[in-house]
């Protein structure tokens, strides 16, 4: 039913239900509208002349296999001189991974799409990334590039920062123990920093929700139980 919600994000229980049924779920009507509410699929929001390549509904069940889940927002800072810069971050929410740190003097909705594509490159695009509803993440380049890959964007209600915790919590750490202990003379050093911080903190930097191993220790660790259970 959730997988039913978010392909249909204005549909009501009833067609919900209809819907199941076509796949062959018997279930009875009442019992799907209990479960529909238990899991917060009610429609929270109407359908505005923005399009957007998803609406919110509910909390993203929680990730169990690297990849699946990213998270992404911006944090802002300055250089010696005063300037301000702007830093994307993207997030793994299964295993904390930071996937992709982006500095530049200004972000837009197009420069998000140039840095996933960058991402996109290298690794496995993730079935969706939860964001707020920032112009950058709302725009037309970011939704188009959604709907060619694929990729759902989960927006988190207007004014509940804790929705995206993940990526918030990431963002505190990455300000105390990296842009507040640096003085950035340029572009280019701050460029070079974030990317010396984001390999220490993915490769050696413990984290006690991951039982103090790094973000690629746990991945790994990971593999290697599943590859134990498929012996088995």
């Amino acid at each position: 039913m959730r997988e039913l919600a978010v392909l249909r994000p204005r549909f009501g229980y009833e067609r919900l239900h209809i819907l199941l049924r076509r796949e062959g779920w018997r279930d009875s009507r009442n019992r799907i509208h209990r479960l529909y509410k238990l899991e917060g699929l009610q429609v929270r929001m109407r359908v505005r002349r923005r399009k957007r390549a998803s609406l919110h509904r509910g909390a993203t069940p929680a990730a169990d296999v690297l990849g699946q889940y990213w998270a992404m927002d911006f944090v802002h800072d300055q250089f010696a001189d005063g300037r301000k810069f702007r830093v994307l971050t993207v997030v793994d929410k299964w295993n904390r991974e930071c996937v992709a740190l982006q500095a530049d003097l200004a972000l837009t909705g197009q420069s998000v799409v140039e840095a996933l594509r960058a991402v996109g490159r290298q690794r496995k695009l993730p079935k969706a990334i939860t964001v707020d509803n920032g112009t950058e993440f709302t725009s037309k380049a970011l939704d188009e590039w959604c709907y060619l890959t694929g990729v759902q964007l989960d927006f988190i209600r207007p004014g509940k920062p804790t929705e995206n915790g993940m990526i918030e919590s990431f963002n505190g750490r990455l300000r105390d123990e990296c842009l507040n202990a640096t003085e950035f003379t340029s572009l280019e050093h701050a460029r070079s920093v974030l990317d010396a911080w984001k390999d220490d903190y993915n490769l050696r930097r413990p984290h006690g929700s991951l039982g103090h191993l790094t973000p690629m220790e746990f991945a790994e660790q990971r593999q290697k139980q599943g590859q134990e259970v498929t012996k088995l």
